[in-house]
């Protein structure tokens, strides 16, 4: 009897089988102390297996009131509301104008109070009280409870062409970045161009302005491509971020993939959303540009390029890196590329569905299938073929975001511009020009600054399109210039102050959250760069555009 005693004394602790093996008996751990539970988080002491010991069945039944009582390890965090100070502002405006502005005689009540809800709308997107789907939708609502639009106005845009080639355009940004063809693209040019600092930034810029048409989300590129390629380089040269060494490398790197990426997107139509959406616009206007995709692309291609060439040199002159040489980044580059081993399947069937999207946008008026049915068909192919699963397009938040306060926000400014406010404020406007004696090339230059500089005021390109597209269009139409120029100079317009500031697009957070740059030097050197593109736009641009004839 005393042997078995002193056995089971010393037998070993009772190892935790596997969660399949549980079926008889619940068992539950003794933990040893010290074990803590900070921020409800559970830290488990060193020791790999715990004694065991069986719950008794009387205890059982209050197992599921013990477990509900438990802190979730994970608990959702809990909603704030709307923030008060923003949320009184914007719908003040709205009030203000609805009730207090003197309505034009040659104004209808409905469009009156249209505008008013409209603005209120305008303004939550400034100031942010809730999440811009969320206040979008807010403003929607209003206008369908207050009977100022019926419902089914109010929701026309859900079915707008336009709005859902902006939502498949992000699914085809993330098959570029699950496959992996976006990143291996740009790593073929650090490997060419590589040798040098201002080679290394040359050939990062050349590969974005590669895949923009096929990659229409400059957020996508920057956060899913070329970020990541520059934060591995700028390592690898010992550039940290938030750290004295960003200026060895990375600071230089980054500043110029972000001031570059405007130009890259106003290359091709279908290189960002706002690009797409501008046109919408201007067709409801009744500016209608033949063939899009080439027109854009030829009227863009001279001051674009020539911007692309520009902007590196240009910050290695202002913005100097401290490391002039990067002799190690194409051996880098080389050696990535031999990891990643040779070109998949699903990246030559993204290449091939890229190619044939490309060419339909390119040539499908002639044959009849519209861009939308273009990109739907390339959609079907990934999906047909697992690229891409439709897992993949639910979890694309962003894209179903977008479709959400983009569709209220055309709507309403289609619904504006059938009530009569748009042609009212630019009869307003060209009055008030035509009071300083202006020709038609100085208001031009007057409504395309003014344009581009209330953008501070904005943290969104395509917010910025949403507001005010509609109305400076008209303005222009309405000041003479020609409607085509006065179009396109807009919607290229849209794209190159995309970096002014760390909060002028999507791509401007992501650049700046990486740690690299300085809030002075994004505000510094943005204005500048920014100063240095249109007056290559305006001067170039607007010689190229005489000679293709647009005015």
């Amino acid at each position: 009897m005393e042997s078995l005693r002193l056995a089971a004394a010393r037998r070993p602790p009772l190892l935790v089988p596997a969660p399949g093996h549980l079926r008889r008996r619940l068992l539950v751990h003794h933990l040893p102390a010290p074990f803590s539970l900070p921020n409800n988080s559970l830290s488990l002491p060193s020791p790999q297996h715990h004694r065991l010991t069986p719950i008794p069945r009387r205890c059982r039944r209050l197992l599921p009131l013990l477990a509900s009582q438990t802190p979730d390890s994970n608990p959702e965090p809990e909603s704030a509301g709307a923030k008060l100070v923003p949320l009184v502002i914007s719908i003040a405006v709205g009030l203000a104008v609805r009730f207090l502005a003197p309505r034009p005689a040659e104004v209808s009540l409905q469009a009156w109070q249209l505008l008013s809800i409209f603005l209120s709308t305008i303004a939550g997107l400034v100031l942010g009280p809730l999440p811009v789907g969320a206040w979008a939708f807010l403003g929607l609502t209003a206008a369908v409870a207050t009977h100022t639009l019926p419902f089914t106005a109010a929701f026309s845009a859900f079915t707008n062409e336009v709005i859902w080639l902006i939502v498949i355009s992000f699914f085809f940004a993330r098959g570029f970045v699950k496959t992996g063809l976006g990143d291996r693209i740009a790593t073929y040019f650090v490997k060419m161009l590589g040798s040098s600092t201002l080679g290394l930034s040359y050939g990062l810029t050349i590969s974005e302005a590669c895949i923009a048409p096929a990659m229409p989300s400059t957020t996508a590129r920057a956060g899913g491509v070329f970020l990541p390629i520059i934060k591995s380089l700028s390592l690898s040269a010992e550039s940290k971020p938030n750290h004295p060494s960003s200026r060895k490398l990375g600071s230089y790197l980054v500043m110029t993939q972000f001031q570059a990426a405007g130009n890259s997107s106003a290359l091709f139509l279908t290189a960002a959303a706002q690009n797409l959406l501008c046109l919408k616009l201007a067709e409801e206007l009744g500016v209608i540009i033949t063939n899009p995709w080439v027109s854009w692309f030829k009227a863009a291609s001279l001051p674009a390029i020539l911007s692309l060439l520009v902007t590196p040199y240009l910050l290695y002159k202002i913005f100097p890196p401290e490391t002039k040489d990067t002799p190690d980044a194409p051996a880098l580059a080389a050696e990535k590329l031999k990891l990643m081993g040779p070109v998949t399947k699903n990246e030559w069937v993204m290449i091939g569905t890229m190619i044939l999207a490309v060419s339909l946008w390119v040539f499908g008026d002639a044959i009849g299938v519209s861009s939308v049915v273009a990109a739907m068909l390339g959609l079907s192919i990934l999906l047909l073929l697992g690229v891409l699963d439709w897992d993949d397009c639910l979890n694309e938040k962003s894209a179903w975001d977008t479709l959400a306060w983009f569709a209220v926000l055309v709507g309403m400014a289609a619904q504006l511009t059938n009530l009569g406010i748009v042609s009212w404020m630019s009869s307003c406007v060209a009055k008030l020009l035509q009071s300083f004696s202006l020709s038609w090339p100085a208001a031009f230059c007057v409504l395309e600054a003014s344009y581009f500089l209330i953008h501070y005021l904005f943290a969104s390109q395509t917010g910025h399109v949403g507001a005010l597209y509609s109305a400076f269009l008209a303005m222009h139409v309405a000041a003479g210039v020609p409607r085509a120029l006065s179009a396109l100079a807009l919607a290229f317009n849209t794209n190159l102050f995309g970096a002014l500031t760390h909060y002028s697009s999507g791509q401007a957070a992501v650049y700046f959250g990486a740690g690299y740059l300085e809030l002075p030097d994004v505000f510094k050197f943005g204005f500048v760069t920014a100063l240095v593109n249109t007056l290559i736009w305006g001067v170039v641009g607007s010689i190229w555009w005489k000679f293709l004839g647009l005015y």
